[in-house]
C-alpha cells in the first residue's frame, strides 16, 4: 500500500462519522453567528425597528457576517450532498472534510478578529469552536500531507470529480451541453475575447435548435419549463457548461430570457406572455436587460430614466449603462420611472424596448416620429463578445401594450425586476462554477504537462494542496448552487440566492487567480485560456448585485432583521 493510499484509508475509513462531527461543527459556529446576527439587530435597532443609519454604521461587520453565513451555508449544502453519495464514492467525505474545515477556520478567523463588534467575547468564541478544535479533525484534513493526497487522488479523475448525483434526464442535459461548449465554444473563445467580436450565428443557431433560450421559459410557452412547476436545476447545468466554454461568448447567453421569463411571468398580462414568451424561447427575439443607469449601480430605487406618457404609448428619456448584449437584442426589458422621484420604487415600471438587432459596437435607431435609442459599447477587460453599452434614450417611444402588466402594471416595475433577478443570481453562480471547472481543467492539464526542475510541477505538494483546495471550492460551489436552485423550485430561497451569488463568484475570482498562478509567466499571456478565465471572473462579483450591495443591503439585513 502506497503513502497516498494510506493517506486516504485513514480520511475515510470513518466518514459517517467524520461528516456527522462536521455537521456539528457547523451547526455550533451557525449558532454563534446567529446570536451575533442577534446582538446586531439590537444594535442597529431604534423604536421604528432596524436603523439604516445604524445598520451604516457596522458595514464591516455586516460585510463580514454575510460571508460567514455564505460559508457556513455553503458547508452545510457539501455535507449534506457528501451524506447522500459517499457510499458511491468515498471521497466525497474527503472533500466535505476539507471544505468544511477551511470553512469553519475562515469563520472563526472573522470573528476572532474583532469580536466585541459582534457582540461577542473570545471566550464565546472559543466555547462555540472547542469541540471542533479538540476533535483533530481540523489538523487531520487540513494536514499538508491529506491535502496533497486529496489532490492527487483528484486530478486523476475527469469532468466532475464526483458523481454529479443528478437524475439521468438532467445528465443527458449536461452532457450535451457540455460537448456542444468543447466542440463548437472553445475554438472560437479566444477569437471572441482578444478581438472584441459579436456572437456569431455558428454559436447562437444550434443554441436556438437545443432549446437554450427556452430554457426558463414555461413548455405552454413553447420553453421547456415543465408548466407544473419550475426546475431551476437545467438552467443551472446549461448555464455552468456553457460558462465553462466560454462566459463571454456564451455562458450568459440564457441569463437576460430568464430575467424577462420571469418578469413577465410575474407581472405580465396573457397577451404579452403569449405575444412574447415563444419568440423568446425560439431565439427569434435575442433580449438584453437595462437596470443600472450612470450614477445609480445596484440602488435600482433611485432609477431616473423617465417614462412619460404620450398618445398611444410612452416617451422614454434618460440613460442606461452596462446593458449587455443591447445591440444584438431586439427587446430590451428597461426599468424606467413612470411615478416622481418621491415615490422611489414604487414609481419605477418595466418596458419591453423593441429596436431593430445592431451589429458591433455602436447603436443608432431614429424612430420615424424622431425618437432616438443610441449606444456605445464598453471596453471592458474580460467578458467580451456580448458587449456592454452605454445607452441614450431621447423621446424614444413605446407603445402603451409594450408596459409590462399594462396599466395594471405601472409603479411595479421594481417588483418584477427583483422576482428576475432572483434566478439571474442562482444563474451567476452557475456561471461562477463554469469558469471555475474551465480553469480548474486547464490548470490540472497544464500542471500534469510541466516540468520545473526535471520534475512535472503536478508531483510537488504544492500544487497538489492549491489544486484540491481549487477543485473543493468548486465543488461546494456547485452543490450550494443545486440546494438553492431546490430552495427557489419551492418558493422561496430569495435571500439564499443573494448568498450563493456572494460566495460562487468570490470563490472563481480565487480559483482562477490559482489556475494562472499554476501557468506561471504562461499565465499572463493572452494566448492562454486561463488568462481570459481570470478577466473574465472578475466581473462576476459586480453585475446581478455587487458584492458590497449584496452583503450589507440583502444578506446582512435580513439575516439580522429575522435574528431571534
Amino acid at each position: 500500500m502506497t503513502g497516498m493510499d494510506v493517506a486516504k484509508k485513514t480520511v475515510t475509513d470513518n466518514h459517517a462519522g467524520d461528516l456527522r462531527g462536521l455537521a456539528e461543527a457547523v451547526a455550533d459556529a451557525s449558532a454563534l453567528v446567529n446570536r451575533a446576527l442577534v446582538n446586531l439587530k439590537r444594535d442597529c435597532s431604534d423604536e421604528q425597528g432596524l436603523s439604516a443609519v445604524l445598520l451604516d454604521q457596522h458595514q464591516l461587520v455586516c460585510y463580514d457576517i454575510s460571508f460567514c453565513v455564505a460559508d457556513l451555508s455553503a458547508a452545510e449544502a457539501l455535507l449534506d450532498y457528501a451524506g447522500q453519495v459517499f457510499e458511491q464514492d468515498d471521497l466525497a467525505a474527503w472533500v466535505a472534510g476539507q471544505f468544511c474545515c477551511e470553512a469553519l477556520q475562515a469563520v472563526a478567523g472573522r470573528l476572532v478578529a474583532r469580536p466585541e463588534d459582534y457582540g461577542l467575547s473570545a471566550a464565546d468564541i472559543h466555547s462555540s469552536f472547542a469541540e471542533f478544535d479538540n476533535s483533530g479533525l481540523r489538523g487531520h484534513y487540513l494536514s499538508a500531507k491529506n491535502m496533497a493526497a486529496l489532490g492527487r487522488e483528484l486530478i486523476d479523475r475527469e469532468g466532475d470529480f464526483l458523481p454529479s448525483n443528478l437524475d439521468s434526464e438532467k445528465e443527458i442535459i449536461r452532457d450535451t451541453f457540455r460537448r456542444f461548449a468543447t466542440d463548437v465554444v472553445m475554438p472560437l473563445a479566444e477569437d471572441i475575447h482578444r478581438q472584441d467580436l459579436d456572437l456569431p450565428e455558428t454559436i447562437l443557431q444550434p443554441l436556438r435548435e437545443m432549446g437554450c433560450f427556452g430554457i426558463s421559459i414555461p413548455e405552454r410557452f413553447d420553453g421547456l419549463q415543465p408548466d407544473s412547476g419550475d426546475d431551476s436545476l437545467y438552467m443551472i447545468l446549461v448555464t455552468e457548461e456553457l460558462s465553462r466554454g466560454s462566459l463571454g461568448a456564451a455562458g450568459s447567453l440564457i441569463t437576460r430570457p430568464e430575467i424577462l421569463a420571469r418578469a413577465l411571468m410575474k407581472g405580465g398580462t396573457e397577451a404579452q406572455r403569449q405575444h412574447w414568451l415563444p419568440k423568446v424561447a425560439s431565439g427569434e427575439t435575442l433580449c438584453a436587460i437595462a437596470l443600472t443607469e450612470p450614477d445609480y449601480g445596484s440602488d435600482l430605487a433611485s432609477a431616473k430614466l423617465k417614462a412619460v406618457k404620450t398618445e398611444g404609448g410612452w416617451l422614454l428619456n434618460g440613460s442606461k449603462t452596462w446593458c449587455t448584449f443591447a445591440g444584438s437584442a431586439s427587446v430590451i426589458l428597461t426599468l424606467a420611472r413612470t411615478g416622481s422621484e418621491a415615490d422611489g420604487y414604487k414609481g419605477l415600471s418595466f418596458f419591453l424596448v423593441e429596436k431593430p438587432r445592431t451589429e458591433g459596437h455602436e447603436i443608432d435607431v431614429v424612430q420615424e416620429a424622431g425618437g432616438k435609442l443610441s449606444g456605445k459599447a464598453i471596453p471592458t477587460l474580460g467578458y467580451r463578445g456580448m458587449h456592454s453599452f452605454d445607452l441614450f434614450f431621447e423621446d424614444y417611444f413605446v407603445p402603451g401594450n409594450n408596459l409590462v402588466g399594462e396599466e395594471s402594471g405601472e409603479g411595479k416595475g421594481f417588483y418584477y425586476a427583483m422576482a428576475g433577478l432572483t434566478g439571474g443570481r442562482i444563474q451567476t453562480s452557475a456561471r461562477a462554477a463554469g469558469v471555475m471547472q474551465a480553469a480548474t481543467e486547464q490548470a490540472i492539464s497544464y500542471a500534469k504537462e510541466r516540468k520545473v526542475f526535471k520534475q512535472p510541477i503536478a508531483d510537488y505538494q504544492l500544487t497538489l494542496v492549491k489544486l484540491s483546495r481549487m477543485i473543493t471550492t468548486l465543488l461546494a460551489s456547485r452543490q450550494f448552487s443545486y440546494a438553492v436552485a431546490r430552495k427557489v423550485d419551492a418558493g422561496g430561497g430569495k435571500m439564499e440566492a443573494s448568498l450563493v451569488k456572494l460566495f460562487a463568484c468570490r470563490s472563481a475570482e480565487w480559483v482562477t487567480r490559482e489556475a494562472l498562478q499554476i501557468h506561471g509567466g504562461m499565465g499572463y499571456a493572452e494566448e492562454v485560456p486561463v488568462s481570459r478565465y481570470f478577466v473574465d471572473a472578475r466581473v462576476l462579483s459586480i453585475f446581478e448585485g455587487a458584492e458590497e450591495t449584496l452583503a450589507l443591503k440583502v444578506i446582512s439585513r435580513e439575516l439580522i432583521a429575522n435574528a431571534t
